[in-house]
């Protein structure tokens, strides 16, 4: 995006600029900030003056100390507003409402009877009354909702181009919830969300440059690249699971053989033990888990191999990227050290320089969140997108503000 030089984009720089150190470092001072962010006190005052009046700052108490009266810190008020977040699955959808930090207020989980696009936005403006009525916040205004769902999505124009799991093709999911809410409604892959989520409140709140790896019912690998998230050229950056882990090897669901995930995925891993182990499909991943626990050696060795095989894999995007860390999520982070020893140790064989740190992710409805981040993220970045929002002729969400 090329920014005008004007006085409305310095000033939009330099609201990112303070929000961003706030959100990162907590409460501070008007001074404090000038010092840190290199701006003039007057911009400075400025622009928290903005913030304040708006409600997205609020001023602390000032406290008494040896040498007087301390300045007074401002710090971001993230009940300001609400978020809601839904992470649509095959059949069902995590759903969450949150503060502008993305900290759940409630939460609850649907069910679809179909993957019909319709049948599903009506399933998700159904749930936004009641996640508004759990959330115990009348005075807090809903700034939006998030949707993540796994496939290749046009951030632009907020449409599902391809979902392989939902069998969709150029979905504009997006309008088509807004339509019935009235609020601005963001789009955006499963990894990408979560990895956006994690970056501003999670475990790359520090880090400008990290890769996200999500392994459970797929694999993927988000981005994010000197600050922001890395799309691509048509928003299929980080599909990692269908690189090529075997020739002409197993089927996988983009329709293509071989791919990584066809053969480490949580699915792919249940399937694999079950045969191995003469388990019926009544076994499921508890069942898996279970096997872990009492140590069998099946389990143990699927586990390393898995490792093993994701880790080489993510080896050559590591000396591509070089990131600074590396956040681990989804179901299969519950294997633990069985899993994730294994895959430091490939990193750390097949790397150009040392690996960068794993971090894993432990945090419930984490994927949920990652979608209400969407929402929340255009507080500390003016060039994100701005929702979409459905006509107005078309007004119905009125009402789900006020329940």
């Amino acid at each position: 995006m090329k920014l005008k030089g004007d006085q409305s984009t310095a000033r939009a720089m330099n609201r990112r600029l303070i929000l961003n150190l706030l959100r990162q470092e907590g409460p501070k001072s008007r001074a404090e900030i000038a010092i840190t962010t290199g701006l003039s006190p007057a911009a400075v005052t400025f622009v928290i003056g903005d913030l304040i009046e708006e409600g997205h700052v609020s001023e602390g108490k000032a406290v008494a100390g040896l040498s007087g009266r301390r300045p007074i810190p401002v710090d971001i008020n993230y009940a300001n507003g609400l978020a809601i977040g839904f992470k649509l699955m095959v059949g069902a959808a995590e759903c969450v409402v949150t503060d502008l930090a993305t900290n759940p207020l409630a939460s609850i989980r649907l069910t679809f009877s179909n993957r019909d696009p319709e049948h599903v936005v009506k399933t998700l403006a159904d749930a936004v009354p009641q996640l508004l009525q759990s959330a115990e916040r009348p005075s807090a205004r809903l700034a939006g909702i998030g949707i993540s769902v796994p496939g290749v999505i046009d951030n632009d124009q907020a449409i599902c181009v391809r979902s392989h799991r939902f069998n969709w093709d150029n979905v504009p999911l997006a309008a088509m919830l807004a339509e019935k809410v009235k609020v601005p409604v963001w789009l955006e892959d499963d990894t990408n969300a979560y990895a956006i989520a994690q970056q501003l409140f999670g475990l790359g709140r520090q880090h400008r440059n990290m890769a996200v790896l999500a392994i459970g019912v797929g694999i993927s690998c988000a981005l994010i690249i000197d600050g922001k998230l890395y799309r691509g050229a048509n928003g299929a950056a980080g599909k990692f699971g269908h690189t090529l882990y075997q020739e002409d090897g197993r089927l996988c669901e983009c329709g293509k053989r071989g791919c990584l995930m066809a053969y480490y995925s949580e699915p792919s891993l249940l399937r694999t033990w079950r045969a191995q182990t003469s388990r019926d499909d009544e076994a499921g991943f508890a069942a898996m888990l279970g096997a872990l626990e009492h140590r069998e050696p099946e389990i143990i060795d699927l586990l390393q191999k898995a490792g093993s095989g994701i880790g080489k894999s993510l080896a050559n995007l590591v000396n591509i990227t070089d990131p600074e860390v590396i956040v681990v999520g989804g179901e299969a982070v519950t294997f633990g050290e069985a899993l994730l020893g294994p895959l430091r140790s490939a990193l750390l064989k097949h790397t150009f320089r040392v690996p960068p740190p794993l971090l894993p992710d432990w945090e419930d409805n984490s994927w949920a969140r990652g979608a209400a981040a969407l929402v929340t993220q255009k507080l500390f970045d003016f060039e994100t997108s701005s929702g979409t929002i459905g006509k107005p002729e078309a007004a119905v969400g009125s009402l789900l503000l006020s329940k």
